[in-house]
């Protein structure tokens, strides 16, 4: 089992900076992936970011190319996400994944991949 719990979400304005938090606690493998999913209001889930716990590797959405940096702490098994230029767009409920098992790509984009996920936290941009 893997628990996961978010914190940092909030109001910011267009153009401004939030870093979301994941902490992880539980059983975590060197092969586990850890993703960030958002959802606005009547649209699908859809990936935002990924990184491979064991060796760093990074994945990111077109959408948040260049604004969005994960990073992961092992020490702290906490994963993180720095969005910057934010946009109104970016609006959503920012939920943190884990799946211990390993996921090639593209497969890690599929939210239906992972097992675990932590409860989301709201980001609101306003313009």
């Amino acid at each position: 089992q893997v628990q996961l719990v978010e914190s940092g979400g909030g109001l910011v304005q267009a153009g401004g900076s939030l870093r979301l938090s994941c902490a992880a606690s539980g059983r975590t493998f060197s092969s586990t992936t850890m993703g960030w999913f958002r959802q606005a209001p009547g649209k699908e889930r859809e990936f935002v970011a990924a990184i491979r716990w064991s060796g760093g590797a990074t994945y990111y959405a077109d959408s948040v190319k260049g604004r969005f940096t994960i990073s992961r702490d092992k020490d702290k098994t906490t994963v993180y996400v720095q969005m910057n230029s934010l946009k109104p767009e970016d609006t959503a409920v920012y939920s943190c994944a884990a799946q211990p098992n390993y996921i090639f790509f593209p497969n890690l984009l599929d939210p239906s991949r992972y097992d675990y996920w932590g409860q989301g936290t709201q980001v609101t941009v306003s313009s």
